[in-house]
């Protein structure tokens, strides 16, 4: 099974910038799909964005187009997000988390604890 822990969530400012880190450990890590997914009060959960297991693939939530970029070093076992020109609207905890069957989907299991991201001036 494989274990993920997400990183590198804090304060930004409007227009600001931040990059997350998702650490795995376990299983074959490779062969994962990992989605990032943001849960923000009042709100359904979202899927951000999504990575193939091998890194050439990836999709975003239109909200995210354009401003976030997903990507992975399978040699470092981690998944970043990295996030520009960052919106009060992208406030919420984002989690990482492991995309069923190894693929970019809407059902996503072995999630992390999820690390709190705030846009405020």
């Amino acid at each position: 099974q494989l274990q993920l822990a997400e990183s590198g969530g804090g304060l930004v400012q409007p227009g600001g910038s931040l990059k997350l880190s998702c650490a795995a450990s376990g299983h074959a890590f490779a062969n994962s799909a990992i989605g990032w997914l943001r849960q923000a009060p009042g709100k359904e959960r979202e899927r951000v964005a999504c990575v193939s297991g091998g890194g050439l693939y990836t999709e975003y939530a239109d909200s995210a187009k354009g401003r976030f970029t997903i990507s992975r070093d399978n040699v470092e076992r981690t998944v970043y997000l990295q996030m520009d020109n960052m919106t009060p609207d992208d406030t919420g905890v984002y989690y990482c988390a492991e995309g069923r069957y190894n693929l970019c989907t809407d059902a996503y299991d072995n999630w992390g604890q999820g690390t709190q991201v705030t846009v405020s001036s």
